[in-house]
């Protein structure tokens, strides 16, 4: 019994190649991408985006093709990116691998055309699907080659008719700003008359670079201020070859709402993507390097932000508490009575601590105590040492005068479960995580009685500590008369 060595040829269905374009770009607005980025990787200057309503036009003075150029456009699968991977004029590192991008066109219309021209060779290529369908045996397309037109320049145009469905021009304007290199320089997109400019962010910059073995990691991370924070384009850009590929969040989806003031891009040209252009191989070695890289740097990132956060929370603490220092001594001015000092109240003025952090020592005191202390001496017994409260870099400390003394408040953080406030000699602590504290800062206004209202309560109580009753009176009435003019 003999073998027979047979050869079996491997074909493809036609169909094949408008499924790809179909399916593989789902979105019709990626044909736009697509193109532009075409028009770069050939060393256009400039891309003109055209749109009507059955009709896109994109047109690039780049360098054209000639005929042997045209074959490898419509090559598919073709290697030949992959292997001259710089352009020819600018050395662009160029942004298509696969060549099958320009199939794109068939999401959005039937019929697309290629018209380009390189030095002494100008010709229209016509895709048409419904004629490519109806022979599913030739695989040529028509041709037309005709003189060149020296004052039209070399560039493509590519042409889309039959148009399915109209495109939405804010979406093709939000695509090419993501989606193609318009920060290159020598390179501009120009869509119906308008040019297209990068996105800009108002905010912290935070510059970084960082290697890995594949490569360098580069961009810019912006922490927004408030006022700009929105739930739009939520993530971190991560671009290729100055191309979007995915918005990511490494890890940020846990920092609650400080979470939407992050923005910005990340550039790793080394990282392997899907053939649709629309996420990475996250299995990859590449990806894996990656993105360990960036949750590192994301943890500077949310230090920073707390900080700045902490820094905000300060100067709205600081404000709150100059209005209550300066509505109970105008009430303690009306009552001079109920000053545990016996004198009335001269002036407001802020004071700080070691560096406005660290340690507050006590040095204030009342007249009995000095009193006491003057005896002390005089019988030779030793001082006792102040009073001193360790506290946290954000502390807020100011400092009300009462004749020739007064009282220092001072704002910070001793845990939710310590008491809302009390008082050591003549330093009245207000803590920052009581719940009831935090119930009242959302409103200035809440922020400043509620300040008020512990410091008066204190106050108060510096007045006759025996009698906590009288103490409630005497708070009220200074209540009062701190926000009389409120009232009325």
């Amino acid at each position: 019994m003999t073998t027979e060595k047979l050869s079996l040829p491997i074909t493809v269905d036609k169909s094949h190649l408008i499924t790809i374009g179909e399916q593989l770009y789902s979105r019709s607005i990626e044909l736009i991408r697509e193109l532009i980025n075409n028009a770069y990787d050939a060393d256009a200057t400039t891309v003109k985006v055209n749109l009507s309503k059955d009709r896109i036009e994109v047109i690039d003075d780049g360098t054209g093709m000639d005929l042997g150029g045209l074959k490898q456009y419509f090559n598919i699968g073709s290697p030949e990116k992959k292997l001259h991977n710089k352009s020819k004029i600018y050395q662009r590192e160029r942004i298509g691998q696969f060549g099958i991008g320009k199939f794109a066109a068939l999401s959005a219309g039937s019929v697309f055309q290629v018209l380009t021209q390189c030095g002494e060779f100008a010709a229209t290529v016509t895709f048409d699907k419904d004629e490519w369908e109806r022979h599913p045996h030739s695989w040529e397309l028509p041709m037309e080659v005709y003189p060149p037109d020296p004052a039209k320049g070399d560039g493509t145009t590519v042409v889309i008719l039959r148009i399915k469905k109209e495109l939405k021009k804010d979406e093709i304007e939000k695509c090419i700003i993501e989606s193609v290199p318009i920060k290159a320089p020598i390179f501009k997109v120009v869509l119906d008359g308008k040019r297209i400019t990068p996105k800009e962010y108002i905010g912290q910059r935070i510059p970084f670079l960082e290697g890995t073995e594949f490569g360098p990691i580069h961009g810019e991370i912006y922490i927004l201020p408030e006022s700009r924070v929105s739930a739009e384009d939520l993530g971190i850009s991560c671009m290729v070859k100055q191309v979007l590929v995915k918005k990511e969040f490494f890890g940020m989806e846990s920092w609650g709402a400080e979470m939407a003031r992050i923005r910005g891009e990340v550039h790793a040209n080394f990282l392997p993507i899907t053939s649709d252009r629309s996420g990475f191989i996250v299995d990859s070695p590449e990806y894996q390097a990656f993105y360990e890289v960036m949750i590192k740097f994301l943890k500077e990132v949310k230090r920073i932000l707390g900080g700045l956060s902490d820094k905000k929370e300060k100067i709205r603490v600081k404000r709150a508490l100059k209005d209550a220092l300066n509505k109970v001594q105008k009430a303690l001015f009306k009552n001079p009575e109920f000053s545990p000092f016996g004198a009335l109240p001269i002036a407001g003025e802020e004071g700080r601590g070691l560096g406005e952090a660290g340690e507050v020592k006590n040095t204030g005191e009342s007249e009995k105590v000095r009193i006491k202390k003057e005896k002390k001496k005089k019988k030779g017994k030793k001082e006792s040492k102040p009073t001193v409260k360790r506290l946290t870099p954000g502390a807020v400390i100011q400092k009300l005068k009462l004749g020739n003394s007064g009282v220092t408040c001072c704002l910070d953080h001793f845990g939710a479960d310590e008491p809302e406030c009390f008082t050591e000699g003549t330093i009245i602590y207000i803590n920052r995580d009581h719940p009831l504290y935090l119930r009242q800062t959302k409103k200035l206004e809440t922020h400043t009685m509620h300040i008020a209202r512990l410091l008066t309560q204190e106050i108060s109580l510096m007045k006759d500590p025996e009698n906590p009753r009288e103490a409630y009176e005497r708070q009220s009435k200074l209540l009062r008369d701190a926000f009389v003019d409120e009232m009325k």
